[in-house]
């Protein structure tokens, strides 16, 4: 087994040069008058095209530029991992009687390679919830795929998995990894990296299955149902299903488990929202609004750090210029594009900075021990009623800070931010069916 055999398992590789043995596959080939990519399956415009007019795809081109030119070859999935007797689960934690039973569902559908939705609160637990299935299925030898769409998630989950699964290597790929790929029977990966696999895995773990741009992408809707075998099987993962998924549900077309509560008993903490009117009139003059001033100031004088959320990356540097004039310095603003973003993230979690200016990036899939979180232009449509409730959810994740503040500024009450509400409140309800704590 070569290392060119292993880099061609499952995956579908440009080559410069044909492997021995190995038939390569044109990337880009011609359908009636169009040309579609073999890798992501989408069809190249009219002017993509390089000069000699040689078709590429633009769709998969941060992969790497595919061409009318281009083979890429592959190597069905083997399956060649170290076989392992005991349960590779090393993690060290104990789940809670609702997490243990919920787990014990994801486990059971998992043996008959039954696809499912684990439907629970953010701060449920989801992941360790997920570890006896995952466990289960690296002991049968399967090839396992945990993805995100969010790179800030894949960064979390990352070592979490390493240290709950000390003896099964693994491959972390998103774009701009430091490291090379490797062929490991674990891949924590984003979604958009699936676009290289044909077959690969004998389960997919989609984290945050809602979240942007997966919920709304044709191709890497594609790229999951490409990437999985057709024996294969994959395990949602959300506190926020979007209507497509609840309408599976409802049709029994999905198999869901359910937890409304999250591991530590208390509630989400609720939506409160206060009416800042004129609001980006008053930061474009480098003003803060008023009751948001007081919140924060309150924060600093308890030593309490705090996320903001803005609806735009242009807000930032405004927002961090007003907080400065209030003698508030000690923090970063961060997002999508930011070429810093992991360092300041992790930052945050170390507590070197008491606070983060951030877009919607961090609105879920991120823990830090003790926030509260402030939203300026909740109302804004960049921020969905799910996105709310995940924000929401990044307050009291903790068992020793299990309560918060979630305050969103608006200048208007909107549907979005009603519903959002709405949804907090219907979660609660549940979970005080279950013993939940306010």
């Amino acid at each position: 087994m070569t290392d060119t055999s292993e880099q061609l398992y499952g995956r579908r590789v440009p080559l410069a040069q044909a492997p021995a043995k190995l038939t390569g596959q044109t990337a880009v080939v011609q359908v009636g008058r169009r040309w579609r990519c073999q890798r992501c399956h989408q069809l190249a415009g009219e002017t993509d095209r390089l000069p000699q007019n040689v078709p590429y795809c633009r769709h998969c081109l941060n992969l790497g530029r595919l061409t009318a030119l281009t083979k890429l070859y592959t190597i069905p999935e083997p399956n060649r991992f170290r076989m392992v007797t005991d349960s590779p689960l090393t993690w060290s934690g104990q789940l809670s009687p609702r997490q243990a039973a919920a787990a014990e569902q994801v486990l059971a559908r998992l043996k008959t390679r039954t696809s499912q939705l684990l439907w629970a609160v953010t701060g449920a637990g989801k992941t360790e919830i997920v570890y006896p299935g995952l466990a289960w299925a690296l002991q049968q030898g399967w090839r396992v795929a945990w993805t995100s769409p969010r790179v800030d998630v894949c960064l979390e989950l990352a070592p979490r998995l390493a240290a709950a699964f000390t003896g099964i290597p693994q491959a972390v790929l998103y774009g701009g990894q430091p490291v090379p790929y490797a062929y490991r029977q674990l891949t924590i990966c984003t979604t958009h990296q699936l676009l290289r696999f044909d077959q690969a895995f004998d389960l997919i773990i989609v984290d945050e299955v809602d979240a942007f741009p997966l919920a709304t992408s044709p191709l890497l809707q594609g790229a999951l149902r490409r990437a999985q075998k057709k024996t294969g099987c994959h395990l949602y993962l959300t506190a926020t299903p979007g209507e497509d998924l609840q309408r599976q549900i409802k049709r029994r077309r999905l198999a869901v488990t359910y937890l409304p509560l999250r591991y530590h008993g208390y509630l989400l903490p609720p939506l409160t929202v206060k009416i800042a009117w004129h609001w980006p009139d008053r930061l474009a003059t480098g003003r803060l609004p008023r009751g948001l001033v007081r919140q924060l100031r309150a924060y600093r004088r308890r030593v309490q750090r705090f996320l903001l959320f803005v609806p735009h990356v242009a807000d930032i540097a405004p927002v961090l210029r007003a907080l400065a004039r209030l003698g508030m310095t000690h923090g970063v603003g961060v997002h999508a594009a930011d070429p810093q973003r992991t360092a300041k993230v992790q930052q945050m979690r170390d507590g070197a900075v008491d606070f983060l200016v951030t877009t919607t990036i961090l609105e879920r899939g991120v823990t830090f021990p003790n926030v509260m979180v402030a939203i300026l232009g909740g109302d804004d449509p960049v921020f969905s009623t799910a996105a709310l409730v995940q924000i929401a959810g990044r307050v009291g994740r903790h068992r020793d800070f299990p309560r918060g503040d979630v305050v969103s500024y608006c200048q208007s009450q909107t549907r979005t931010v009603r519903r959002a509400q709405r949804m907090i409140r219907q979660l609660n309800r549940r979970g005080r069916r279950l013993g939940g704590q306010a």
